[in-house]
């Protein structure tokens, strides 16, 4: 079915190495020879390479190099005649003194560019130029033409930022030869084009940009100083509730509901939009960041100053990498690194390994994209992807539409991958054109990468590129399928669904089981729903949404979903009153093409209304159940389900009464929605009765391929995705009467509970305080595997009895205006509190019991996480943390690392960590350790009773990058781990106290 293989079996790889061994950094004539002290990384798995010290320390001597390389953004366009409004126009203008700086800093790298002799111009067809361009053919070096297309955009990238300052010639030739250089994990610097951001990870962006300003203040420097050199795009998506369902107006109570809710965030955002120079803020109620980006944001190439390059972004969802699906190199960062990026610091990264990912044939009839990428999520997870690019390629890619594409790279944090890429050809120039982008724009796209051999045309031979490792899949081989019921990756074949959920009552808690004695699995809880005779029992579906950038961006599974609703409206089947059902689009267009195709009525006799134009379930933002649909489950300890089209369900992420949640194609949605049970085998047993009192089966709704293409080819057009996004551009009633202050300063409000002054930046010295010392600490938490940042830093309801609700409520805040946790991140004071407050989180301290709780050693007191740390805080006592396997996987949430630092947390020692999430503990001043291979609390004996001594030099120039340390415990234990400090650079920030710290202090010295 599907194959996989390593680079050490690969023919190709061995003697592509083996023809380039003698290729040495000397290729590029020009190079000067380097002053360097190479660092070597211990042996390990946790272990990372080294940079060069000369490098590093150019790279850190001066934050204003920053500026050097850098091109003004151009306008927020596609160069179509899309016109925005004022206000908007205002908030996304560049300052005067910043466009000088840049035209300044562009006239002096015209001259002084290493790379200037490649400069090349891009004729016009008809006469004229777009641009110029650096011509990577022009480098005239064959192992260009072997790299994977994604590292030719860092490739780029390198060239074009390349001032032998930040970016040097010899990062240059790393990248160059890759081929050998990726497996020694070298270091190097990236400039992303662009940073997109949405509210939930925005708000604290900004709020910290604020803070800096405040600090620059403090210390007599500019605080204008902190101001957005690239363009940033913060979409309002994540703050609408499900609060109102199944009702013609859900669209307009939630929305004005969530108005209600965020005013005092909207407002903060819209001071943000016009106080920084060069971010736009996209108003709530207008699409998923995603999709949005995917429609509309993306440039694909930029065309700045006559400067053509590829368009790139980071964002501060992990999900940003949807867009590697249009070509677009992207993926998810940390809020904080974010932060330094739109500041003009370049990113400092390990160059990956690409896995190559071969696809052939077509899906087969009935199979959808849904059912594809979470194939494709198994097949990587099981293969090991994480820091890595995934590039896909293969005749099997003609059979691939965009959208189906994006869905496929959207899932990439849920494979692992950083990147899940699919180079540019003539399917994403017709995307670019169905989206409203102009002739002009799509000509000059394809003009630009053509000729610098970044367009993959199959219509010609394809040269062979060389990857890390291969894996193949033919599309033929993908069947109906869902995920679940508690991680992405437990895919399950829809004809083994039935079988697999009895399994998962038997076995023993865990990824896979619920542990309900065979005596108590046939429950049945009956009750009263508004009057109506109800029942539940394990497996009643409670929750169907349609929601998640995944999937509402593709109209084969947008409309598919209708073309089932329509076919059970049809034959008289009907969703159970008592199960909340929601429709969120990603953006408007989807509700124009499903009323266009009159699917949407449909919809709505199921109850799929639309309640909003955001992230909604996917995120936890589910609203509250019927109270009789609550007492229910809980009195009756039950399994309820959610079903979602969403890309991630970690238990108590979706809902906290939904222990059982599956990952699904929409069109499978509305099937679960109809039979109201995931116990059930679909092939076998009856869906539902019809209104001819006969059962109707699964095959009766389920539309063909050929249906779904002829309602996609007749409804998704145009106009629809032009009219969309000029409308986005006027904003809405609600946005526009918003008041915001002007004000280059922030004024913070003592008093406000969504936005507070965080207290990273008091009483910081102009100089580093160096790396802090970890000596008889206390294990504040003992964790298991694959914690994820809902584990941590959950972004949901907050429960009436944790510290933050009692932080609210003493400040006058009712319960019903608690709001989530991720619309308060602007907030240190509730997110701290919030922290690790997660109500299945399983402590090990606690032996068995699960909940937001821990034992505080040294007076045995079960307490909730927080107030133990503040315990531990008040005393002077420095606190770790004890976890598995994967710890930080998630979303790419920062406060699940400020929230720890901020809890007195100094270290973490982990079997693994996710890549973002251990980037944002250092960037936090967290150190992450790594057990050795074979080794973890368990097997060392470590129960968390301990007090634990890290022995770390106290001089940076003493670490180095993945260096072993030594850890002692009070019991006379000692181990030995990888500091997880991956690079020079890193070791900078933590020298800093953080990558905050680090950025003011580089400014002060500018």
């Amino acid at each position: 079915m599907y194959k996989s293989s390593s680079s050490s079996s690969s023919p190709l790889l061995k003697v592509s190495r083996a023809r380039f061994a003698s290729t040495s950094i000397s290729r590029i004539q020009s190079l000067p020879s380097p002053v360097s002290r190479s660092r070597t990384a211990s042996a390990s798995p946790c272990s990372q390479s080294t940079v060069s010290f000369w490098n590093m320390k150019s790279r850190s001597l001066s934050f204003a190099s920053a500026l050097r390389c850098s091109a003004p953004p151009s306008p927020w366009s596609h160069s179509v005649d899309w016109r925005w409004p004022t206000t908007l126009r205002a908030q996304a203008r560049i300052s005067a003194p910043v466009m000088e700086r840049f035209q300044r800093n562009i006239a002096t790298t015209a001259s002084e560019h290493a790379f200037k002799g490649i400069l090349t111009s891009l004729p016009k067809p008809g006469g004229g130029e777009f641009g110029k361009f650096y011509s990577l053919p022009a480098l005239n070096d064959s192992r260009i033409d072997r790299l994977p297309y994604s590292i030719r955009i860092l490739l780029e990238s390198a060239i074009r930022n390349c001032d032998n300052f930040q970016v040097t010639k010899n990062d240059v030739e790393k990248i160059i030869d890759w081929e050998n250089t990726s497996l020694k994990q070298v270091e190097i610097p990236f400039k992303p084009a662009r940073v997109l951001l949405q509210d939930f990870t925005g708000v604290p962006a900004v709020v910290d940009l604020a803070a800096m300003r405040n600090a620059m203040k403090n210390l007599a420097r500019d605080p204008k100083k902190i101001d957005p050199l690239v363009p940033v795009d913060l979409v309002v998506d994540h703050s609408v509730q499900v609060d109102v369902a199944k009702s013609e107006n859900a669209l307009q109570a939630n929305m004005e509901l969530e108005f209600k809710r965020n005013k005092e965030r909207f407002a903060f955002l819209k001071w943000g939009s016009s106080a920084f120079n060069n971010m736009l803020v996209v108003p709530p109620g207008s699409g998923i960041v995603h999709q949005v980006n995917l429609e509309y944001l993306a440039r694909v190439v930029f065309n700045t100053d006559g400067i053509l390059y590829p368009d790139s972004v980071v964002g501060t969802d992990s999900h940003t990498t949807m867009i590697d699906g249009l070509g677009v190199a992207g993926w998810g960062v940390g809020g904080i690194e974010a932060e330094a990026a739109m500041l003009g610091e370049s990113m400092s990264m390990v160059l990956p390994g690409v896995v190559g990912f071969k696809l052939s044939g077509k899906l087969r009839d009935g199979v959808t994209a849904t059912d594809l990428v979470l194939t494709v999520t198994q097949m990587l997870r099981k293969h090991g992807v994480v820091g890595k690019f995934v590039e896909f390629y293969g005749e099997g890619m003609s059979a691939l539409s965009l959208a189906d594409r994006a869905t496929i790279a959207n899932m990439s944090p849920e494979y692992g991958a950083t990147m899940g890429f699919f180079p540019v050809d003539h399917a994403t120039l017709q995307y670019l054109k169905l989206t409203g982008r102009s002739d002009e724009t799509v000509s000059m796209v394809e003009a630009y990468l053509r000729a610098n051999n970044m367009f993959v045309d199959y219509n010609e031979p394809q040269q062979e590129r060389v990857y890390t490792s291969y894996l193949q899949l033919n599309l033929a081989d993908v069947e109906p399928c869902v995920s679940g019921p508690k991680r992405p990756h437990d895919r399950v074949p829809l004809k083994d669904m039935k079988a697999d959920w009895h399994t998962c009552l038997d076995s023993q808690v865990g990824f896979k089981g619920f542990g309900v004695p065979k005596e108590e699995q046939d429950k049945v809880a009956k009750f009263l729903f508004h009057g109506q005779p109800a029942e539940l029992k394990h497996g009643s579906v409670v929750i169907a949404a349609i929601t998640s950038c995944t999937n509402t961006s593709n109209p084969s599974v947008m409309l598919g979903a209708g073309l089932v609703a329509k076919k059970a409206c049809k034959l008289g089947l009907q969703v159970k009153p008592w199960i909340k059902t929601s429709l969120a689009p990603g953006s408007g267009v989807v509700t124009q093409y499903l009323l266009k195709s009159g699917l949407q009525k449909y919809l709505n006799e199921q109850g799929f209304h639309i309640v909003g134009y955001g992230c909604t379930t996917c995120i936890g933002n589910s609203g509250e159940l019927d109270e009789s649909v609550a007492s229910a489950i809980s009195e009756n300890d039950l399994i309820a389900a959610a079903v979602l089209s969403g890309n991630r369900n970690f238990e108590g992420r979706v809902h906290p009464l939904t222990r059982a949640n599956y990952l699904a194609s929409p069109p499978l949605v509305v099937a679960y929605a109809l039979a109201g049970t995931v116990d059930i085998d679909f092939d076998k047993e009856p869906i539902g009765t019809g209104k001819d009192g006969k059962d109707v089966y699964f095959r009766e709704i389920w539309p063909s391929n050929e249906e779904i293409a002829e309602v996609v080819q007749s409804s998704v057009l145009r106009d629809m995705f032009k009219s969309t996004y000029e409308l986005i551009t006027k904003g809405n009633s609600m946005w526009n009467q918003l008041e915001a202050p002007a004000a280059t300063l922030y004024s913070w409000d003592p008093n406000s509970t969504y936005i507070h002054e965080p207290p990273y930046f008091k009483n910081m010295t102009v100089d580093p305080p160096g790396p802090h010392e970890v000596k008889d600490a206390y294990c504040l938490l003992n964790l298991g595997d694959s914690i994820t940042t809902d584990h941590i830093s959950p972004a949901g309801s907050i429960h009436k009895d944790s510290p933050a609700a009692k932080y609210l409520l003493e400040r006058g805040v009712d319960y019903k205006d608690f709001n989530s946790y991720g619309s308060r991140r602007g907030n240190d004071e509730v997110m701290t509190r919030g922290t690790f407050a997660n109500i299945r989180l399983v402590n090990k301290l606690l032996e068995g019991e699960v909940g937001p709780k821990t034992i505080h050693i040294p007076t045995g007191e079960k307490l909730y996480v927080f107030d133990a740390a503040m315990r531990y805080k008040a005393t002077g006592q420095d606190t770790i943390i004890l976890a598995g396997a994967e710890y930080g996987t998630g979303s790419s949430r920062d406060w699940a690392a400020k929230g720890p630092m901020l809890q007195g947390v100094k270290a973490v020692i982990a079997k693994s960590f996710e890549r973002i999430h251990r980037s944002n503990l250092v960037g936090m001043g967290v150190i992450p350790l790594c057990f050795k291979p074979g080794e973890d609390a368990e097997t060392l004996g470590l129960t968390g009773h301990e007090r634990y001594t890290i022995d770390l030099p106290r001089k940076i120039s003493e670490i180095r990058p993945g260096q072993d340390v030594v850890v002692t415990t009070d019991t006379g234990k000692s181990f030995t781990c990888t500091a997880r400090l991956d690079t020079e650079v890193e070791l900078t920030y933590f020298d800093h106290g953080g990558i905050l710290p680090y950025m003011i202090r580089q400014l002060i010295k500018t």
